[in-house]
């Protein structure tokens, strides 16, 4: 038993970090779909952590808006958290919109080990999705700077991995995510 939890231990001292960056429009799936990739890495004894767009706006950036300034110094300051994690054998999972490329390209030169997933999804499906009601209050006006409707969303170009979340189960697209882990060379 002491055996076992030495090596568990070891294993996670040689464990190699890297970011999985979800982006996608509000309500693609982006979340759900990260929670299940990190509970099916900690079934595998990794450490990950989760850094949430709702979660981080309530503390580590509740002072900023909607702009697309605030929204790049948002990424900005997520991306120096998920760099430190990382390089210290940190499996992250982000989920944040990020709807510009240029700052989703920050990120990822910053970070180094880097894995974008696009959360594809229409913007019918994201509308359906939508238990807050934001999409609706955003088409009314009520809400400015929505992405998706009042402010735009630029998809990746070549995203490491593409799921398609409107077209596929929670689990096929966790599947999706492991298994192009594996074929990186991140996961044993």
């Amino acid at each position: 038993m002491e055996r076992e939890k030495i090596r568990k231990k070891e294993k996670l001292d040689e464990q190699q970090g890297f970011t999985l960056w979800f982006t996608g429009l509000p309500c693609s799936g982006k979340s759900a779909v990260a929670n299940r990739v990190a509970e099916v890495l900690k079934e595998r004894g990794k450490r990950v952590e989760r850094l949430d767009g709702d979660i981080v706006r309530q503390s580590l950036t509740r002072d900023l808006g909607f702009s697309k300034e605030d929204r790049d110094e948002n990424i900005r300051r997520v991306t120096f958290v998920a760099k430190l994690l990382t390089r210290n054998g940190v499996a992250v999972l982000t989920s944040f919109i990020s709807p510009y490329r240029e700052i989703r390209a920050e990120a990822r030169k910053e970070i180094g080990k880097f894995i974008e997933v696009y959360a594809k999804c229409s913007l019918k499906a994201c509308m359906e999705r939508d238990v807050k009601g934001m999409y609706e209050k955003a088409i009314r006006g009520e809400i400015k700077e929505f992405t998706g409707i009042s402010d735009p969303y630029e998809e990746p170009i070549n995203p490491e991995i593409l799921i398609e979340t409107d077209k596929e189960t929670l689990e096929e697209s966790a599947n999706k995510v492991i298994q192009r882990l594996n074929d990186l060379g991140y996961l044993e």
